[in-house]
């Protein structure tokens, strides 16, 4: 590191001058922090102070820069040197905007900004300047795996963009499930009656555009790779074959209706005039804008009754316990199929709860002007009766059971999501424990029915063939943070496979998706992570001679992105790879790092801080904050003023994943009195930008207990907690209280040593 030259910069602006002596900060830098220049500033984040770190940089060679400021998260413009290594030391935010401005705090105040800035100062001295990927891929086409309204939006949004576009569907035609519709759902005002599909004209739009190439009759089987650098089978129903590159990948691949078979209850196979929606829909093409004509005898239809979240929202076994969103609105749609060609047709729509997303009462009240009955009531059975169907139901207003007679029932049944292969239901592996110890890991195992699919990818993933899943089915993304990204780095999902959703929707989702794969291709041509840290160069790395091959890091990767070798050395995916570091948290022989982000980059940082010893009263708390949610929440925290304890010490992570339980036990072992791990929400429900960062975190600590157990020390010394970016109020409370525990049980016995 001797040729390393490291710069410090302390900002006086924003009222830092005022509250902290930042001579004594600069003598830090200088003294403890080896520091070759040290320089302080009235305003660092002006063009003066920005200048005077890049005339630094180009003129006195330096090469490592700690900006003694505001929060890592602030001013990132200003301060976006990407030539030299980068330290931030929050004094604004982490310090003065945290802290009473009152004599009596100006110590403990003044303690915490000179940890901070030795912090950083320890930190920078481990890192270094990452370079880009080297076997970065270069091509920028897209694939899009579906050819229905989702799968053509997006293929047509991605060549208005210029980009080249490969869009393969598995049957002899575009459109999917909107072509086979008779009309649509209305997407403008007035919201009045059910308009053309659009489906011939997005057809026509793809089959003329010169930037995208269709494949019909074809399905993908066999897809391997990265982002910039997928490789594609693409095969035809004939046998025949050819391989694609491209750059990243769309998958579009919709959705198919519940199976109303399920539903005897219902009369769904006792009698040819109970359909579902879709079947329903055939029947009006087959009208032709003239009366609607049962299946069982050609009668016209009199009176129809639409049974709504037929097989839907439902508890029972095999039933669907979503709601499919567009249901109600489609049964408006097609009982104004019977209303507009004879007014006189008596028309029921069957309702729990009506949702018309989209276009709010509109077109509800279009369809009761026109005289369609809307029923708020629970249907228990259907059955043919003397040349017609008996429909038992109980009405929820009155309250009492009642019976509608029809010459056709309509079931609303829902979406099942076309995912492909759920690869989590039978995974098993072997890993090896921190003691060498076989030990099984295994997603759990779902109750409902499985229907027997086909893989729709065909990955060559060690973790599978297919997407993972969410626990009804529907292809795994990220709803809350980053929409149709998911744990395939360069895949992304949309339209009805990502969540039940209709056209209008759809076609909203396909365009997002498409900016994302385009996205995708840009930063793997620079060699650079996709979200949720987009830019950034680093990678993991590791040292081959102490890798032990437990095989910890290649199970715990939420992406896929490290394979191992025929020794079992785990062989790296630079370009799947999120950057997460969740590897490195995994690594129980702490091999593994990346050139900016290492067990000693956040190591050096915890042992750097100024120990008081047990005399003194001054506990010492290390917060281990999530930089996607906890570290956010704090600094706006910071910014209402809300005030919390000089005694924590705040590091922040990339994810809680990458918590290494050596930072754990070094923190104990060096004297500090308690550790807290800020995480996102875990679970089905998750907000962990790396999916399973913060429930391997969990896990990992609820070991942590048996360290403490031998080094009897209190199990409340390091805890674990799941907090979101809007626990603005809720995180200074949780800090001030847990550092009232910590004076409750004392200082820790380590401390001194």
């Amino acid at each position: 590191m001797s040729e390393n030259k490291t710069a410090a910069y302390v900002c006086k602006g924003c009222g830092i001058g005022d509250r902290l002596d930042t001579d004594q900060l600069a003598k830090i830098a200088e003294s403890e922090g080896k520091c070759s220049l040290v320089r302080q500033h009235d305003f660092l984040c002006n063009a003066d102070g920005v200048n005077t770190i890049r005339n630094d940089i180009e003129g006195e060679g330096v090469t490592h820069v700690v900006i003694a400021a505001c929060s890592r998260r602030a001013k990132t413009d200003a301060f976006g040197f990407d030539d030299v290594a980068l330290g931030r030391a929050n004094l604004r935010e982490g310090v003065i905007w945290v802290r009473p401005d009152a004599e009596e705090a100006r110590e403990t105040t003044q303690e915490m900004a000179d940890d901070y800035l030795r912090m950083a100062c320890a930190e920078i001295q481990y890192m270094k300047q990452p370079a880009a990927n080297q076997n970065a891929g270069t091509n920028k086409n897209i694939l899009v795996v579906g050819g229905g309204v989702s799968g053509m939006t997006a293929a047509l949004e991605a060549s208005k963009a210029g980009y080249g576009v490969l869009l393969v569907e598995k049957t002899g035609q575009l459109g999917g499930w909107a072509a086979k519709l008779y009309k649509r759902v209305p997407d403008r005002e007035p919201f009045a009656d059910p308009q053309d599909t659009g489906a011939s004209d997005l057809i026509k739009s793809v089959e003329h555009d010169k930037n995208i190439t269709v494949f019909v009759n074809s399905s993908i089987t066999r897809t391997s790779g990265a982002p910039g650098q997928f490789s594609i089978d693409i095969s035809a129903e004939s046998g025949e074959t050819v391989t694609e590159n491209v750059g990243s990948i769309i998958q579009a691949s919709g959705f198919s209706n519940y199976d109303a078979n399920q539903l005897p209850e219902l009369g769904y196979g006792k009698s040819p005039d109970v359909v579902d929606q879709a079947e329903l829909e055939q029947l009006a093409k087959q009208a032709a804008d003239g009366p609607i004509k049962r299946p069982s005898d050609g009668k016209e239809v009199e009176s129809v009754v639409f049974v709504q979240c037929a097989g839907q929202r439902s508890d029972k076994q095999g039933h669907l316990p979503y709601c499919s969103g567009h249901c109600c609105n489609t049964s408006i749609k097609q009982a104004m199929y019977f209303k507009d060609s004879n007014p006189n047709v008596d028309t029921m729509v069957m309702y729990d709860d009506l949702r018309t997303p989209g276009n709010g009462e509109d077109f509800y009240r279009s369809a009761q002007r026109k005289g369609v009955s809307f029923t708020k009531g629970k249907t228990h059975q259907v059955n043919p009766v003397n040349g017609q169907l008996e429909v038992k139901f109980h009405d929820m207003i009155l309250g009492e059971d009642a019976v509608a007679k029809a010459d056709l029932v309509v079931l609303a049944t829902g979406q099942v999501a076309n995912s492909g292969v759920d690869i989590e239901q039978a995974t098993t592996l072997e890993v090896e424990d921190e003691d060498g110890q076989s030990e099984a890991t295994a997603e759990a195992d779902t109750s409902e029915v499985q229907v027997p699919v086909e893989s729709i990818l065909n990955l060559t993933y060690r973790q599978g063939v297919d997407l993972p899943h969410l626990r009804h089915g529907f292809s795994d993304s990220h709803f809350i943070c980053f929409p149709y990204e998911t744990q395939r780095s360069g895949i992304y999902t949309c339209g009805p496979v990502r969540r039940p959703m209709d056209i209008v929707q759809t076609m909203e989702d396909a365009t997002g998706a498409a900016l994302k794969a385009i996205q995708a291709v840009e930063n793997a041509t620079l060699g650079r992570a996709a979200h949720p840290r987009s830019g950034d160069l680093s990678f993991p790395s590791f040292r081959r001679e102490g890798c032990t091959q437990c095989k910890r890091c290649t199970v715990e990767c939420p992406f896929g992105a490290i394979d191992e070798d025929e020794q079992r050395y785990p062989v790296f995916n630079e370009s799947r790879c999120r950057r997460c570091g969740t590897c490195m948290g995994a690594c129980p022989v702490r091999v593994i790092s990346f050139e900016n982000y290492s067990v000693d980059t956040v190591g050096q940082q915890i042992k750097t801080v100024d120990m008081p010893d047990e005399f003194d009263e001054k506990p010492r708390i290390l917060v281990l904050a999530c930089e996607n949610d906890a570290y956010p929440a704090l600094d706006m925290a910071a910014q209402q003023g809300l005030e919390y304890s000089a005694f924590v010490r705040i590091v922040p992570v990339r994810c809680l994943g990458s918590v290494n339980t050596i930072w754990v036990t070094d923190a104990l072992n060096s004297g500090y009195d308690g550790v807290m791990l800020m995480g996102c929400k875990k679970g089905d429900d998750y907000q962990c930008h790396f999916v399973k960062g913060s429930e391997l975190a969990h896990y990992r600590m609820s070991k942590i207990d048996d360290t403490l157990q031998q080094l009897q020390l209190e199990p409340e010394r390091v805890q674990t907690y799941e907090v979101e970016i809007t626990d603005i109020q809720r995180l200074p409370t949780l800090i001030n209280e847990y550092v009232a525990k910590i004076d409750e049980i004392g200082m820790n016995p380590f401390k001194g040593f």
